[in-house]
């Protein structure tokens, strides 16, 4: 009898059982890549002394901090609406500049819409450069160029945008049907109205529902760009903090935690909402749908007169309530500019700045310090690496327990996408100026800031994908007598493994990315360095700085690329 065959009672043949494919080679790399990350990341752990002894240690620093604390002192509500007015406006200008400029960049990175390969691989190079720069050193080179001000974090924030509007817009553009763009071209539409109808106009809901998870993005941004000038509740609460207010400056971060909930509550409601309506499975059919249609009829008739086709849509009652929801934009973009305080004037007087501010950043320097910058580059991957692996530990539970499908109380797994939710709103700045008030400057802070945020981001992830996973798998092992255990380890958990690697690598990307940007409250890592360069006036220091960040994020970001791939 055969390997793969399974011993049955006399008489029974035997059953063939499906032979386990051989691991090839990309999967062997994978798997050598993932435990070097894991000894990697507990060596982190105990190269920057995360223990439960030194959180002991600590307990009489946090009593203090509680008592420094409260009362929380909340200013004036004119002043506080007045505040969130401004983030706000400048959270909405920056992802409104983000979609604009994510739009064209993703039509060229996109090979169904670009056949010149230089061009797409520029485009899909810009797209990464965007996401590789940290926005945080991108406001700080706007500073130079417009001065203090909304306007540098907007630029910021918007150019960082691109890096996951644009590539997210890009690879929804590649998997959209061509069959409309053809039925456009057939029936003599020109490459701009093949765009707009073909491409656009059906990406509208993917567009709208990106923006949205941006703008989420950018608000929690704001906060840390309050650190180096960009106005809004972040500089507010900067300055309270600079100066050991504690009372106002967590009575803001309390302000910042609930505009972040409730703005995210919003927009998540708003997703699902318009991804909902557009499912193919509710059998509703959108305006996109009929002008679709409509341009696909075009020219289908042969040898026959027929009337002309608008390729616009009818004003009726969706177009009307459409151009309203344009009208009700443009007020809110015109009511940004005025609470951002920007002016037309400003963004022209800034851009006859921008090469000579550029020039004071080149060539690099700072070489006799470089021995500084690896050291605390080395650290900054350390507290990515321990909060990933941390992070991850915390994480895993909670978003089993928020799943649905695998416990079935559901007011457990309710309360736990609650708790998720209100974790995932607090910006890690704020976790990360609380752990260095109470353990002091270093690695730490910035390890438990990121470890505690991931709690949000992937607790969510790993929910949702438990949530994803074939239910037929499991309700066969569970009609086969398989007790509730052994259900989620033999299937829930086998089906989900793959997400579950992925998810962690992103969290890794993440970290990384953000653990470059902790040290400016003192959380460790190059942060600190680099702030430190920027208000010295040191710019050439500031380019070294930010070689170092892109070579790390690169390099990061491509295991993660390949890690993700190979697990698919």
């Amino acid at each position: 009898m055969t390997a793969t065959q399974l011993e049955r009672p006399t008489g029974t043949p035997p059953v063939e059982l499906p032979e386990r494919p051989a691991p090839s080679a990309r999967g062997i790399a994978a798997a050598v890549i993932m435990l070097g990350l894991l000894a990697a990341s507990i060596w982190s752990v105990i190269e920057l002394r995360i223990n439960v002894a030194s959180f002991i240690d600590s307990a009489d620093n946090a009593g203090r901090f509680l008592k420094r604390m409260v009362p929380l002192d909340f200013p004036p509500v004119g002043e506080l609406l007045q505040l969130v007015f401004q983030t706000l406006a400048i959270v909405l200008l920056a992802t409104l500049l983000g979609v604009l400029l994510s739009i064209p960049v993703a039509l060229l990175a996109a090979w169904n819409t670009t056949l010149n390969t230089p061009l797409r691989v520029t485009s899909r190079a810009l797209i990464v450069l965007a996401r590789a720069i940290p926005d945080l050193i991108m406001a700080i080179f706007f500073m130079r160029v417009f001065g203090l001000g909304s306007l540098p974090g907007v630029i910021a924030m918007g150019l960082h945008s691109v890096g996951m509007v644009g590539k997210l817009y890009a690879d929804a553009i590649e998997s959209l049907d061509n069959g409309p763009q053809e039925a456009i071209r057939a029936a003599g539409g020109g490459r701009l109205q093949q765009i707009t109808a073909g491409i656009l106009v059906p990406l509208t809901p993917q567009i709208i529902a990106t923006a949205l998870h941006r703008f989420d993005i950018n608000l929690r941004t704001s906060v840390i760009l309050g650190y180096v000038g960009v106005g809004g509740i972040g500089l507010a609460m900067a300055d309270s903090l600079r100066s050991l207010n504690y009372r106002r400056g967590m009575a803001l971060a309390l302000a910042v935690l609930v505009l972040c909930i409730a703005v995210e509550l919003l927009s998540g409601a708003l997703r699902t909402a318009i991804m909902a309506r557009t499912g193919a499975s509710s059998g509703h059919t959108t305006w996109s749908d009929r002008l679709t249609r409509r341009v696909a009829r075009v020219g289908s008739t042969s040898g026959e007169a027929s009337t002309p086709t608008r390729l616009t849509p009818p004003w009726d009652g969706p177009r009307v309530g459409r151009f309203g929801g344009i009208a009700i934009l443009l007020l809110l973009v015109v009511l940004a500019f005025i609470g951002a305080g920007i002016k037309p004037s400003d963004v022209a007087a800034g851009f006859g700045k921008l090469l000579p501010t550029i020039g004071l950043f080149l060539p690099p320097g700072g070489f006799d310090i470089v021995d500084d910058i690896v050291s605390q580059m080395l650290m900054t991957i350390q507290i990515g690496l321990a909060a990933t692996l941390l992070g991850a530990l915390l994480a895993i539970p909670v978003g089993v327990l928020a799943a649905r499908n695998v416990v079935g109380n559901r007011a457990v797994a309710t309360a736990l996408r609650v708790f998720i939710v209100i974790v995932r709103g607090i910006p890690e700045l704020i976790i990360a100026i609380i752990f260095v008030v109470i353990s002091g400057l270093g690695g730490v802070a910035g390890t438990m800031a990121l470890a505690i945020g991931a709690v949000g981001l992937l607790g969510k992830l790993i929910a949702d994908s438990l949530e994803e996973t074939d239910v037929a798998v499991q309700e066969a092992l569970r009609a086969s007598g398989a007790t509730p255990l052994q259900v989620f380890f033999g299937a829930t958990i086998r089906q989900a493994m793959p997400a579950f690697v992925a998810h962690v690598m992103y969290l890794l990307d993440v970290n990384i990315r953000s653990a470059t940007l902790l040290g400016i409250v003192g959380a460790g890592g190059i942060g600190f360095l680099l702030l430190n360069a920027t208000r010295v006036l040191e710019f050439p220091v500031v380019t070294t700085i930010l070689l170092f960040i892109l070579a790390t994020v690169l390099i990061v970001e491509a295991l993660a690329v390949f890690v993700r791939k190979a697990v698919q």
